[in-house]
């Protein structure tokens, strides 16, 4: 039988079912992923594949991509973008160097003028590589910045912040400010529990704070785009889902700070089954859950 998913269904679906290949680093499905364009307003839209939410803009005088999920879903986007685009893709952004959205720069790096990324997503890149035997497989941002990049296309503005180490070290934030659409990488994880990428730089505690600045740095009416996304919420929101991770992760510390002060375990840390006021965080591999958050949250504030 033939099920239709709406929008918003589809869209989480399709984000539980390609992330426990993606955020285990794999290269591609055994199956081909199903995959499909949407677009948001101002030119500016969303694909959904195998791997973190790509972004992209389409304009006479400039297109853009966020994000490049795998090799073989990296393909589809490039050929989707191109049937939008007349003048083909100027620039790649990175949000950070996870494989779920670098692994398909190589198949961008041969269409686009430009990789952008931080800084630090390079040398995370290479590190993350050479760790998993793929080095022969990586393609990295040409162009790097410590704390801001903006460009003028025409019509819109490409504007690209980091706030310093949330889920990684070198996590941005790229806002198509005309459009007013912001796209948030993996600093946001919809309602599904996170990873932390401690070894890689993360902070809970500044990425309380990056979700903060950013709600306060953009108004109302200003769309965001999300890494991952739970089933029943998806990767597309407002600046209440952000603040609502805010208060999740403030949830997540205050449980961790309160158990080492009574003295307790990791173990008995992280046993909570379920984080109060936090119940519709789901899971969205086995190896993200609240106890690996909670562990993560242990060695924070522990450190």
């Amino acid at each position: 039988m033939t099920q239709t998913l709406n929008r918003r269904q589809f869209i989480a679906t399709s984000s539980f079912a390609v992330a426990a290949g993606a955020l285990r680093g794999l290269p591609a499905f055994a199956q081909e992923p199903e995959t499909s364009f949407e677009t948001l307003r101002g030119g500016v839209g969303i694909f959904n594949g195998a791997g973190g939410t790509i972004g992209w803009l389409v304009s006479p005088d400039g297109t853009v991509a966020v994000d490049s999920q795998f090799a073989n879903t990296a393909q589809i986007c490039v050929d989707g973008l191109r049937e939008r685009s007349e003048r083909g893709i100027d620039i790649l952004i990175n949000t950070h160097h996870h494989g779920d959205h670098t692994a398909g720069n190589r198949v961008f790096q041969g269409v686009v003028k430009h990789i952008v990324a931080h800084s630090r997503v390079p040398e995370l890149q290479r590190r993350a590589a050479e760790e998993a035997g793929t080095e022969a497989d990586q393609a990295y941002a040409n162009v790097t910045f410590v704390e801001n990049w903006r460009i003028h296309l025409g019509a819109e503005i490409v504007s690209a912040r980091h706030y310093g180490p949330g889920h990684t070290g070198g996590d941005i934030v790229v806002h198509f400010e005309n459009a007013n659409v912001v796209h948030m990488g993996d600093l946001m994880f919809n309602r599904v529990h996170p990873r932390i990428d401690r070894p890689s730089g993360a902070s809970i505690a500044n990425w309380i704070t990056t979700l903060e600045q950013v709600a306060d740095n953009h108004t109302a009416d200003t769309t965001f785009v999300f890494g991952h996304g739970h089933s029943g919420f998806g990767v597309v929101g407002e600046s209440a889902d952000l603040l609502h991770q805010r208060d999740y992760f403030t949830a997540v510390l205050d449980h961790a700070r309160a158990g080492i002060a009574a003295g307790q375990s990791v173990e008995e840390i992280t046993a909570l089954e379920s984080l109060p006021g936090f119940d519709d965080h789901g899971v969205l591999v086995p190896r993200l859950s609240l106890a690996s958050v909670l562990t993560d949250a242990h060695g924070e504030l522990s450190e």
